[in-house]
C-alpha cells in the first residue's frame, strides 16, 4: 500500500469511528456496558489518525524542529489522558482529514505535470537509409531522422526536413490554434502532428527537449522559496516553541488543562505554512501550460515587482528573420533599355542561390515566392564583409554592401531609413538597390502597450544595431527610449546602471551576447524557443511561444500571486488571532477550534488556486 493510499483509508476508518462515536457520547446512551462506548470508538479513532501525525512529530524533532504535529500531538495525548475522548479524536481526524485535502490540491499541479510526461512518445519511427524501423526513444540521437504520421505526437525536438502540415502545439507554446509547419521549421516534443506527414531531423532528444524544461522549471519551482515563505520558515521556529511555553505557563498559572491543550490546537499555523507555496504552485503552474517558464518563487515574486523593462532588438522584437522591403532598379540596363524590378530581383536571387549567409537567403527566398522556381548559378564566391559575386550562363552578378563598392552606388539609390541596403551589378555595371529589413513583431506593439499599462511605466530599447536600424524599430514599437550600437559588457554595464538608480529590471534577449545583461538583471526573460542555450538558462522566465504579449501576462499573473500570499498570510494570522481570543474567553473549544483552523487551511488553498486556470 502507498503513504497516499494508507493516509487515505485511515482517515476514512478514523473519521467513520468518530463520527459513530460521536453520536454515542452526544446522546449520552451506554446501556449496559461497563466501558463507555464513545470511548471504545473515540480513542482507537484518535489513535488511528494520530499515528501518522505523532511519526511526523518525531521525525521533525530528529531533526530539531518544532513543528505543527508536535501541538497536535500534545494536545489529542493530553485531551484524551483528561478523557476528553471527542476532542483528542476530533483534533486529529479533522488535522489529518485538511492535510489530505491540502495535500490532493498540492497535486494538481504534479498531477499535470506526470500527464505531460505521459504525453511524450515513448516509441519513434527512425528513418535509416530507405527502411523504417521503430525504436524505443531512447534510442533516438541528434541528428536522426524520424517520421511522423498524421494523428502521431512528434517524439523529438527538431527542424522538419520533408513533408508539411498543421501542429497543435499547446502542450509546449499554450497556442489553442494548430500551426502551419514546412520545411527547416522547428517542431518540439509531445506536440500533435493533425495532417500530412513529415520527416524530422532530431536536433534535442530526451531531457533535453522543450517539454522537458517545462516539466523541470515547475518541479524546481515547487521546491524554491519565496521571501515570504522564508519569513514564514524563520518564524516558525520561534512560533511553535513559544506556543508550547506559552500553554505550559497557562497551565501553571491557572491550573486549566483543557485551555492549555485547546491554545496548542487553534495555534496552529497551518494556513500560515500553505499560504505561499500553494499560490506559487499555483501560477508557475498555469504560467508553464501558457508557454512560459518561470525558475521559481523568488523569481515570482521579483517578476511582480518589475519597474523597467530593457528589451535587444533582433529576434525579441523583431524575428530575426530579414525579408526583401524594396527592389529600386536603375533607370536604364547597360544595354539602354528600362531594367524593371522583376528582372533585377532575378538576377539577385540566381546569384544568392547558394548563399547561406541572411541577406542572401532573404532574397532567394523573396526571389522564389515573387517569380517561380529558379534556377542556381554556374559559378559562386562568398567574399566575407562585402557580398557575393556569382557567374550565371556567362552573366557576371555581384550583390554587395554599399560601402564595398569602389565605382560609386548605382543611379537612383532610395531613402530607405532602418533597412539594410545591398547593391546590384551585372557585368559590373550598377543594376538597382535592394533594401532589406528585419520584421517587427506582430504583437510587439502591443505587447510593449500592455506592459506600460501594466505599470512598467519605463521601457528601453538595448541593441548593438545601429541606430538607424534600432530607431525604425522603437518607432514601430512605440519605445522612445533608445540605447545603440551596444557590446555585451555595455549592455551589462547598463543594467547595473539601471539597478544602482533604484530599479527592478526585467531583461528580454535571445542571444548568446545578451546572456550577461539577462544573469544580471533581477529578471531575466529569455526567447526559449528561438533564443540560445545559454541565453535561456541564463534567464528567470523563457517564453516557449513566440508570443511577447505572454510578457504583461506574466508580470499581471505575478502581481495577482502576490496580493493572494499576501491575503492568505491574512487570512492565517487573523484566523489564529480570533481563535486565540475565542479560547482564552472560553468561547472556542479544542474540536471546534480545530474545525475553524482547518477550515480556514481549506480557504487558504482555494484562494490560492484562483491562479490555476486553464491555458
Amino acid at each position: 500500500m502507498t503513504r497516499t493510499a494508507y493516509l487515505r483509508s485511515s482517515t476514512v476508518v478514523a473519521g467513520g469511528l468518530t463520527t459513530i462515536g460521536t453520536v454515542f457520547w452526544y446522546t449520552g446512551w451506554y446501556g449496559t456496558a461497563t466501558v463507555a462506548p464513545d470511548a471504545l470508538l473515540l480513542v482507537p479513532a484518535a489513535l488511528i489518525a494520530g499515528a501518522d501525525i505523532a511519526r511526523r512529530a518525531v521525525a521533525a524533532l530528529r531533526r530539531r524542529y518544532l513543528g505543527i504535529e508536535l501541538l497536535v500531538t500534545l494536545a489529542a495525548i493530553g485531551a484524551i489522558f483528561l478523557g476528553e475522548y471527542f476532542e483528542a479524536a476530533a483534533v486529529t481526524f479533522l488535522f489529518a482529514l485538511g492535510g489530505l485535502l491540502e495535500n490532493r490540491a498540492m497535486r494538481r499541479t504534479r498531477d499535470a505535470l506526470q500527464n505531460l510526461w505521459e504525453s511524450v512518445p515513448k516509441i519513434a519511427t527512425l528513418i535509416v537509409g530507405e527502411t523504417e524501423r521503430e525504436v524505443p526513444i531512447r534510442e533516438v540521437k541528434p541528428g536522426d531522422v524520424v517520421l511522423v504520421r498524421p494523428g502521431d505526437r512528434i517524439p523529438v525536438d527538431g527542424r522538419v526536413t520533408h513533408g508539411s502540415s498543421s501542429v497543435d502545439e499547446s502542450t509546449i507554446t499554450g497556442e489553442s490554434l494548430p500551426r502551419e509547419k514546412a520545411v527547416k521549421d522547428e517542431v518540439f516534443t509531445a506536440t500533435v502532428n493533425q495532417e500530412g506527414t513529415l520527416r524530422i531531423t532530431a536536433e534535442r532528444v530526451g531531457r533535453d527537449t522543450a517539454v522537458a524544461q517545462i516539466i523541470a522549471r515547475v518541479e524546481e519551482a515547487q521546491d524554491s522559496r519565496t521571501r515570504s515563505e522564508r519569513v514564514i520558515e524563520r518564524f516558525g521556529r520561534y512560533y511553535t516553541p513559544a506556543i508550547i511555553l506559552g500553554s505550559l505557563a497557562y497551565y501553571l498559572f491557572t491550573g486549566n488543562l483543557h485551555i492549555a491543550l485547546t491554545l496548542l490546537v487553534v495555534a496552529c499555523p497551518g494556513a500560515l505554512v500553505i499560504a505561499a507555496p500553494v499560490a506559487v504552485i499555483s501560477a508557475i503552474g498555469t504560467a508553464a501550460r501558457k508557454g512560459v517558464l518561470i525558475r521559481g518563487g523568488a523569481e515570482l515574486e521579483s517578476v511582480a515587482g518589475v519597474t523597467l523593462l530593457a528589451t535587444d532588438k533582433t529576434g525579441t522584437l523583431t524575428t530575426g528573420q530579414l525579408r526583401v522591403h524594396a527592389v529600386t532598379p536603375v533607370t536604364v540596363t547597360p544595354a539602354g533599355e528600362r531594367e524593371t524590378a522583376d528582372q533585377l530581383l532575378r538576377w539577385a536571387a540566381i546569384a544568392e542561390g547558394p548563399s547561406e549567409h541572411p541577406i542572401g537567403r532573404a532574397i532567394r527566398r523573396f526571389g522564389e515566392e515573387r517569380l517561380g522556381a529558379l534556377p542556381q548559378p554556374d559559378e559562386f564566391e562568398y567574399q566575407p564583409g562585402k557580398g557575393i559575386g556569382a557567374t550565371h550562363r556567362g552573366t557576371e552578378i555581384r550583390v554587395v554592401r554599399p560601402e564595398s563598392v569602389t565605382s560609386g552606388p548605382p543611379d537612383n539609390t532610395p531613402s530607405t531609413e532602418g533597412m539594410t541596403l545591398v547593391n546590384v551589378y551585372v557585368n559590373e555595371k550598377p543594376s538597382g538597390t535592394i533594401a532589406l529589413a528585419d520584421t517587427v513583431r506582430p504583437d510587439a506593439a502591443d505587447a510593449i502597450q500592455r506592459t506600460r499599462e501594466g505599470g512598467v511605466s519605463r521601457i528601453l530599447l538595448l541593441t548593438g544595431d545601429n541606430r538607424s536600424v534600432a530607431n525604425t524599430v522603437a518607432r514601430d514599437t512605440g519605445i522612445t527610449e533608445i540605447h545603440a550600437e551596444l557590446l555585451p559588457e555595455e549592455k551589462l554595464q547598463f543594467i547595473r546602471d539601471l539597478q544602482n538608480a533604484g530599479h527592478t529590471v526585467a531583461m528580454l534577449g535571445d542571444g548568446i551576447n545578451d546572456a550577461p545583461a539577462l544573469a544580471a538583471a533581477d529578471v531575466g526573460i529569455a526567447m526559449g524557443a528561438a533564443g540560445s542555450d545559454l541565453a535561456v538558462e541564463s534567464a528567470d522566465l523563457a517564453l516557449m511561444s513566440e508570443h511577447l504579449t505572454a510578457i504583461p501576462e506574466t508580470i499581471a499573473g505575478a502581481r495577482k500571486a502576490v496580493r493572494i500570499i499576501r491575503q492568505n498570510l491574512g487570512i492565517a494570522l487573523v484566523t489564529v488571532l480570533l481563535l486565540l481570543s475565542g479560547v482564552l474567553m472560553g468561547e472556542i473549544h479544542m474540536a471546534g477550534g480545530m474545525l475553524i483552523h482547518q477550515l480556514s487551511i481549506l480557504v487558504v488553498i482555494a484562494n490560492g488556486l484562483r491562479l490555476h486556470k486553464r491555458a
